[in-house]
């Protein structure tokens, strides 16, 4: 489920979190796709070093509270943690608007951040930069910075 637009508070969010030292790398990319297929908001990681120096990966998502049972049945199913870390959470988030502008290739969406009215925030959408990229045989930065020229 997407956040609304308008700019809002949730505070019904958790950060849950394990660490992992006995995990083979190729498993990871697979494990953070079946967390947002199940509706975690963020997936990341972090290299740490764990008792005895061991090098591992510390895990941490975000999700809405209700998606926190589902986390922890793919963290518990999918990884080789025995534990769970959680943590309440509270998430701002600016307003959002979506536009189209154009580049020689197409459009492109750009999303922006308004506080107030007022854009703080602007990113294009990577999925479609990307896709012009390889499309059109372009730098991926070209595209970027094709965007950038043509925003209001």
């Amino acid at each position: 489920m997407k956040p609304p637009n308008a700019e809002h508070i949730d505070r019904d969010m958790i950060k849950m979190e394990v660490n992992l030292d006995d995990i083979p790398g190729e498993w990871l990319g697979y494990v953070m796709d079946c967390l947002f297929e199940a509706g975690a908001n963020d997936v990341f990681y972090t290299p740490i070093y764990m008792k005895k120096n061991r090098p591992g990966v510390l895990l941490q998502l975000l999700c809405p509270v209700g998606a926190a049972p589902e986390m922890e049945r793919i963290l518990f199913r999918e990884t080789t943690t025995l534990g769970v870390r959680y943590y309440p959470l509270t998430v701002h988030r600016l307003e959002r608007e979506f536009k189209q502008v154009e580049t020689p290739w197409g459009p492109v969406t750009v999303k922006y951040g308004l506080i107030e009215g007022k854009v703080v925030q602007r990113a294009p959408e990577y999925e479609e930069c990307r896709t012009i990229a390889e499309k059109f045989s372009v730098p991926l930065k070209e595209v970027y910075e094709k965007v950038w020229k043509s925003w209001p």
